[in-house]
Order: C-alpha cells, then sequence, then structure tokens
C-alpha cells in the first residue's frame, strides 16, 4: 500500500508539472535558467535558445506541444557510467556474485569475476546479453522491481555522499525539468534493461514507466511454463515474471527502430554520449518538419568523474563532423553530483 501511494504522489507530481508545460518562460528561476551551467557555457546558451524558439507562439521555429518530443541516452548522459561500470552490468555482478540466494552458473561466475577483479566485460554479444537476462529468470516484476530498489541503496563505488540510484548528473536534471516545462515529452531511450532502469528513472526523474525504453527481455506467465504466447490464456491467479530471454539490445540504429514504434512521433531533441547514440541523434536533427537539436556529452572531467580524455576528444571531433553540440563535463557544469558528493582516488 505505501509503494502505491509513493508511486501515485509521484505521478500527480508530473501530471502537475506536464499540465502547465508550456507555461513557464525559460527567462524564469530554477531549471528553466539552468543554474547549475557555467554562464558561458555554449551548449547552455544554445538550449535555451532553442526552447525559446520553438516553444514561443508565432515563432518560425514554433513547435506544438504534442510535436515536442525529447530523447536521452541514460549511462553517461543522465547518470553514471564510468565507476566501476554501468548500472546493469553492476547489478549483474552483485547478483552472481553477493547475492546468496542466486545459484549462478560457472558462464555467470567467470563473466563477473573477470569484471570485478580484472575490469574486464565481456563483448557484448548475444551470448552475453543471454546470460545477464538469465540471471533474473522467474523474478515477478514487482520483485525484480524492489530488488533494483535494494541495489539503488547501496553506496555508490568511487564516490563518497551519494548512493547509487543517487547518481544522475545534475546539470542534466535541470535539462529535463526545464523541457518538461516547456510542454515536452522527456523520453530515455538506453541500452540498459528497461525494466531495470525504470525503478531508477522513475524515482530520480520522477517520469512515468511509458516514457522509459530500454532493452527488452521476455515477461511470461506464471504457468505459462515453455508454451508460445499464443497458446497460453493468462489466468486470473497468474503473476507475470521474467523470461530469461534476450529480446533486443536498444543501441545504435535499434535506438531509432524503437522510437518510431513506441512513440510514433520524430523526436526534435536528442541527448547522448557515445556513438551508440549517433542514429538516435541523427535522427532528431533530420527532422524535416521541425528545427532539431542534438548534443554530446564529453567525459572529460578528471577530477569530480572518472573522465577519459582520449574519449571525450573524439567525441569532440565527431560533434564537429556530424553537426552535435558537445557538451563538457569539466568547462560547462558548475556540479556534477552535488557538492556533498566527493570523487574517492584510484586505488
Amino acid at each position: 500500500m505505501e509503494m502505491f501511494a509513493v508511486k501515485y504522489l509521484r505521478l500527480l507530481a508530473l501530471a502537475v508539472v506536464v499540465a502547465f508545460a508550456g507555461c513557464v518562460s525559460v527567462s524564469g528561476n530554477g531549471s528553466s535558467t539552468l543554474s547549475l551551467w557555467n554562464d558561458d557555457a555554449p551548449a547552455k546558451a544554445a538550449l535555451l535558445e532553442y526552447v525559446d524558439s520553438v516553444t514561443k507562439k508565432g515563432s518560425a521555429n514554433y513547435i506544438p506541444p504534442e510535436n515536442r518530443i525529447a530523447v536521452f541516452d541514460f549511462d553517461g548522459t543522465l547518470f553514471c557510467e564510468t565507476d566501476p561500470t554501468y548500472f546493469d552490468w553492476s547489478l549483474f555482478e552483485y547478483r552472481v556474485l553477493d547475492d546468496p540466494a542466486y545459484r549462478a552458473t560457472e558462464e555467470q561466475l567467470a563473466a563477473a569475476r573477470a569484471s570485478r577483479e580484472k575490469g574486464v566485460m565481456p563483448e557484448l554479444t548475444p551470448e552475453r546479453e543471454r546470460m545477464v537476462a538469465d540471471a533474473y529468470r522467474g523474478l515477478t516484476l514487482d520483485g525484480f522491481a524492489a530488488y533494483v530498489r535494494d541495489f539503488m541503496n547501496q553506496p555508490q563505488p568511487g564516490f563518497s555522499g551519494m548512493k547509487r540510484g543517487e547518481a544522475f548528473y545534475r546539470p542534466m536534471v535541470e535539462v529535463v525539468r526545464l523541457l518538461l516545462e516547456n510542454g515536452f515529452k522527456v523520453y530515455v531511450c538506453s541500452g540498459t534493461d528497461r525494466l531495470t532502469m525504470r525503478p531508477v528513472v522513475e524515482d530520480g526523474l520522477s517520469l512515468p514507466p511509458q516514457w522509459i525504453i530500454g532493452s527488452d527481455s521476455t515477461i511470461v506467465a506464471r504457468e505459462q511454463g515453455d508454451r508460445d504466447g499464443l497458446g497460453y490464456i493468462y489466468q486470473k491467479k497468474d503473476e507475470l515474471t521474467l523470461g530469461g530471454k534476450s529480446l533486443v539490445k536498444n543501441l545504435q540504429m535499434n535506438k531509432v527502430s524503437v522510437i518510431a514504434q513506441e512513440i510514433g512521433i520524430q523526436p526534435v531533441l536528442a541527448f547522448g554520449n557515445s556513438s551508440s547514440d549517433a542514429s538516435m541523434i541523427n535522427y532528431a536533427i533530420a527532422n524535416r518538419r521541425y528545427r532539431g537539436l542534438g548534443f554530446m556529452l564529453l567525459c572529460d572531467d578528471m577530477e569530480r568523474e572518472y573522465g577519459n580524455q582520449a574519449k571525450a576528444d573524439k567525441m569532440r571531433s565527431a560533434c564537429e563532423s556530424n553537426g552535435w553540440i558537445p557538451v563538457s563535463m569539466k568547462n560547462d557544469w558548475k556540479t556534477i553530483y552535488g557538492d556533498d558528493v566527493v570523487r574517492k582516488s584510484r586505488p
């Protein structure tokens, strides 16, 4: 009952934001001014000018609210990616190596140990995705969400003063709020498993589950067994459980396909941080009906975050070549996780 009340209040708060969307000027206070961004940040100026231009009636670039669609990658764009690794892979490591209730396979143990002890993740293959999906087979959807939330309450490795579920980039949270206040629908479109990501994004950004898109695995009825969905009727006392079979990894062109399938409207704004987001960003800026814009985050902060200058330099060059707007974590943001969060020294 308590969990239902929390979900209800969260969705009610979002409904209030959406109801008043379009009534907030970008010259106002709070997130509308992107207060956690440095005033001289080119990306800040570009975004504020864009939002003002497309929301002002009579503007040549005006976009009706129903077509104000923004899409965001998750890891490395909205949320901590670099230490020690992606949230969903960290959850897999925990499931395999630390959960006494789970009996892992030798394949799972080998992959999780290599990652935790040597920092070596298996190559992205269908076999890896199958192995990860299988780790949660049989859990109910509510049970899995609770499992993820318990994991979110653990301390975030590599930092002091922050839990795993709190590792959102504060300046990017401001961007999400700015867009919601101005009549945009904000979708998170990530390679992270959809059901893994839902509790994190619902709690951290107050976005409804239908705005959260990720990689997918099968969902089956408790009593379905090996029967195909066409040959099984859901029973009144049934429960939905995780089927343990990976369906799609939502990266690169797959992001464009799933946006077309699930949203049905071409986005006008896109935010990413890696080459796996390139298709999604290009899809937004290729919008022929409305003015589109694409932003790429650069992981160039070595003091407040575990950055990678070589990767950041490569992405800046890609921005110049593709017409994407670079966002420098080092130079554009006053803070990343908040002043009370401190990056620990590497061992």
